[in-house]
């Protein structure tokens, strides 16, 4: 299902989708955004949508070529039928790692009866023991509908999506979370792509920033994750804010040194388990580059001027040591609005790559293509210019 720009109205109202008005002749579209795929997994992967109504929820779904009637989920974790005013959220599990699943949502009003079924869409869940794996990269679009409709148009389709950071601008109108995340540009941007949502320091800034996480899934609800795609192995890191906890901007709404400490406890279990201390390609994805240019120079000391920091300190003092023993081979980033390439060094052994910047005239999409020979990774412009390309061999 492909959603073309335009009004949410004018979204919801395409495709093979039935919206009814209901005994009180209410005109407004009970759905406010198409089903959106987060958190895949190697069992299963969660679905979000945007409402406009209080309204029960499903999700009908069934293994592609199944010809049986499709199951149906409608139990949440407590036993409720997946209900909302705002948005309707559901988790799918129990599947067979590289799984393709075909689904739909069920939206009906509580109050007029009105019904909305989407078109079917598919996803296939994570697998580990697949011999090649794809995956796509964007970062800092801050709501640029342009760039936003074009790397949804060029950039391919992938096993995974991560959608690296500074999604927004600073949340400081609450009712331009949903839209932003569910419904960006108004596309259906996770048609062919599960999103992996990675935060970026605009997207925990403002003083609705906390209530975000009602809108994001991720496989066990924290902002940082790891999972096994064919022969890579991903490291998803929340690099948080570019300036300290204890800035007056932040009025005392921020933790970031504590998540920091939590990751890198996280971190030295998580490169040990199955699947990831043998795996032959070892990507890490954070918003904040763990290394720049010069960082003497480029790293802020004077905040109260308007700067801030151009790569993670604080990350990057507890981690580092972590990821160069896993045999980390490549870190992706964005945040400084430039695309950028680091070789590794004696000190960081790992490569540092950056896309680019929200205008057209400086975005960037990545790619990612691993088999058994080689993990291709390349930066590309939105005329397909190719920016940087670097190849890995397999960790054997």
């Amino acid at each position: 299902m492909r959603i073309v720009v335009g009004s949410v109205a004018d979204m919801v109202s395409t495709g093979s989708t039935s919206v009814s008005a209901g005994s009180s002749g209410v005109s407004t579209p009970l759905v406010a955004s198409p089903p959106v795929v987060m958190a895949p997994r190697t069992d299963g992967f969660e679905v979000v949508w945007a409402i406009t109504a209080a309204s029960r929820g499903r999700l009908e779904w069934r293994e592609v070529g199944d010809d049986h009637p499709p199951r149906r989920s409608a139990c949440d974790p407590y036993g409720f039928v997946p209900q909302g005013t705002e948005t309707l959220r559901i988790r799918l599990d129990g599947l067979a790692p590289g799984t393709e699943v075909e689904f739909r949502t069920v939206t009906e009003a509580v109050q007029d009866g009105r019904c909305h079924t989407s078109d079917w869409k598919r996803i296939r869940t994570l697998d580990p023991s697949a011999t090649s794996s794809t995956f796509v990269v964007w970062n800092d679009t801050h709501q640029h509908d342009d760039t936003l409709a074009a790397l949804d148009d060029r950039s391919p389709r992938g096993d995974f999506w991560v959608w690296n950071g500074d999604v927004c601008n600073n949340w400081t109108d609450r009712s331009e979370i949903i839209p932003t995340i569910l419904a960006p540009a108004g596309r259906d941007v996770t048609d062919g792509r599960p999103m992996v949502f990675n935060w970026g320091n605009h997207d925990v800034r403002g003083p609705w920033a906390h209530r975000v996480p009602e809108i994001i899934a991720s496989p066990e609800g924290r902002p940082y994750q790891a999972f096994r795609s064919g022969p890579v192995a991903a490291i998803v890191l929340s690099t948080g804010e570019d300036k300290p906890d204890d800035h007056p901007s932040f009025a005392g709404r921020v933790a970031f040194a504590e998540l920091h400490r939590r990751q890198a406890e996280w971190l030295a279990d998580q490169v040990q388990r199955p699947g990831f201390v043998d795996a032959p390609y070892r990507v890490v994805f954070c918003h904040v580059p763990l290394r720049w240019h010069d960082e003497a120079l480029l790293t802020a000391t004077d905040y109260a001027t308007g700067r801030w920091d151009l790569w993670s300190r604080t990350g990057r003092e507890l981690w580092h040591q972590t990821l160069a023993g896993w045999g980390a081979q490549v870190v992706i980033s964005g945040h400084n609005h430039e695309a950028a390439r680091l070789d590794p060094t004696d000190d960081f052994p790992y490569t540092q790559l950056l896309g680019g910047g929200p205008r057209p005239e400086e975005a960037t999409w990545l790619e990612g293509d691993a088999d058994d020979r080689r993990l291709m990774v390349t930066i590309r412009r939105l005329d397909g210019e190719v920016v940087e390309q670097v190849g890995f061999e397999p960790i054997t």
